[in-house]
């Protein structure tokens, strides 16, 4: 690590390509095409790989950077989607209380 320093890549570069070939499975695309309704982009995966790869074995500053880029978009991504439901305090007043009945059943 003399050249790089003390960075190292967020993951291991086998844990980009663990996720580029799930992303290439045909469950995964079947899933995503049906919640999403297109195909899952898996260009990404492969580029955070071929960077690892590159900064594993030139320790390129300009795959460090494709790489610290990439993991803080994965982070904003992730964080821009909040809660469904707001996390109740306590529980309803009337929690204790015996469900309605149907008067058709």
């Amino acid at each position: 690590m003399a050249n790089g320093g003390g960075w190292r890549p967020p993951r291991p570069c086998e844990a980009y390509r663990a996720e580029w070939e799930l992303c290439r499975s045909a469950g995964h695309f079947l899933r995503h095409y049906y919640v999403h309704g297109e195909r899952p982009a898996c260009g990404q995966w492969r580029r955070d790989l071929a960077s690892c790869r590159e900064w594993e074995e030139r320790r390129s500053a300009e795959a460090q950077r494709s790489l610290c880029e990439s993991e803080r978009a994965r982070v904003r991504a992730a964080q821009k989607h909040g809660l469904v439901w707001t996390p109740r305090q306590s529980p309803p007043a009337d929690w204790h209380l015996p469900l309605p009945q149907d008067k058709d059943s």
